[in-house]
């Protein structure tokens, strides 16, 4: 093996596999040679005595048809091909012999159904239900608390279309407060979203508006707090900017959660002449900055005049 090298004795191994799994009693063809290994690598296996060509005079040895190989002394470690054929007859001869037996002892169960199941034998092959649990140990549920004096699903006109159970109704404090949850609400579009709509198609961005409950009432919340013009302004910005036009009015909800409150009727664009500040504690800083300027102003006395 030293001999040979490492390349050489991994072509060895792989070839030592190939016989071992197609019981060639360690003839390697020529082919297999070829495709797992290289020439040079057959020839040093040749010469350090692990593999044998035709004509070798090893005594030991099988010959191997010409271009083809021999492995040495392969039986001496591996068993023969009749062996194994033998071997794995009798493997199958003893499980279809395990096989009648548990048939022939599920016939003498069925046939003496007094035998507890304590007393029967233990069955491997192919178990039934009833020998899972002793009898002892086994709750007898009657019809009316197992669901069987009602007809099932399966029952109706059409078993392959059994009836599935309508969504849950919303709670009465959502149902008042989404739009769309009247009874006589017939547009797809709830109220509220529908100025939003009109502004987006009027822009020029035409998108679907199939929401599910959750995405409604998140855009309702975002219409209540952001102009519809801020929100035009910021759609026509992403559609202008994305890969691929978008195709529902699902794409915008992120980026339209992100804004700032605008109150209805301010200015929406960075153009802008005049932006109104926040009232509250929530004042920027400019804002405030400005307020203690024009209260000093308001509290320095004034020079008299020359």
């Amino acid at each position: 093996m030293l001999k040979a090298g490492n390349a050489a004795i991994g072509l060895w191994m792989r070839a030592g596999a190939y016989a071992a799994q197609h019981l060639t009693e360690g003839a390697v063809p020529g082919v297999v040679a070829q495709l797992y290994g290289t020439a040079p690598q057959t020839r040093k296996l040749v010469a350090s005595g692990l593999w044998h060509e035709h004509g070798h005079a090893c005594p030991r040895c099988p010959q191997p048809p010409p271009s083809d190989f021999q492995m040495h002394d392969f039986l001496a470690y591996n068993p023969t091909r009749a062996s194994v054929e033998d071997g794995r007859q009798k493997a199958a001869e003893r499980q279809q012999r395990a096989r009648v037996k548990a048939a022939g002892k599920r016939r003498d169960q069925e046939g003496n159904p007094s035998d507890s199941s304590s007393n029967r034998g233990r069955i491997d092959d192919d178990p039934a239900s009833e020998n899972l649990e002793s009898s002892t140990n086994r709750i007898d549920f009657p019809d009316v608390s197992a669901g069987q004096g009602w007809s099932s699903q399966r029952d109706g006109v059409n078993p392959s279309r059994s009836p599935r159970p309508g969504p849950a109704p919303l709670p009465p404090t959502e149902v008042e407060l989404a739009s769309y949850a009247g009874a006589g609400t017939t547009s797809a579009v709830p109220a509220n979203a529908r100025p939003l709509r009109d502004a987006l198609t009027a822009a020029g961005i035409v998108v679907e508006w199939n929401l599910p409950a959750a995405d409604w009432f998140r855009l309702e919340a975002i219409i209540k707090r952001t102009a519809v013009a801020a929100l035009v302004d910021h759609a026509r910005g992403q559609w202008q900017h994305a890969r691929s036009r978008p195709r529902s009015v699902r794409y915008f909800l992120p980026g339209w959660s992100a804004l700032p409150p605008v109150p209805a009727g301010a200015p929406t664009t960075p153009g802008a002449d005049v932006i109104p500040l926040a009232a509250g504690p929530r004042r920027g800083r400019v804002a405030a900055a400005a307020d203690m300027f024009a209260a000093a102003l308001a509290t320095t006395p004034k020079e008299p005049a020359q």
